[in-house]
């Protein structure tokens, strides 16, 4: 199955991230806020066809977005967030 967002939505998946303090210690996942780092997976049509838009963000992008922002879906046994393109705050390069 696909994921195929509408308007000016982006899905996103969550990039898993190990975590170790200082002295080497690894945090389990219970002991540590999230990281709000995902991947663009897919874009929306409103965002394609804005060529100003468009290059704010593109598939593969790592991407920090708001907390508490997007609505989770598991599909096929992944997990995706999808979010409204304002709800992105940052691209990494």
């Amino acid at each position: 199955m696909n994921i195929k967002p509408l308007g000016d939505r982006v899905v996103i998946k969550m990039i898993e991230v190990e975590e170790k303090t200082k002295s080497g210690i690894v945090l389990p996942s219970s002991a540590k806020e999230e990281p709000q780092m995902a991947e663009v997976v897919a874009i929306g049509p409103d965002i394609e066809n804005d060529e100003k838009k468009s290059k704010q963000v593109k598939l593969g992008d790592k991407v920090i977005f708001s907390k508490y922002s997007g609505t989770e879906v598991k599909l096929d046994k992944e997990e995706y967030t999808i979010v409204k393109l304002n709800d992105i705050l940052a691209v990494i390069e």
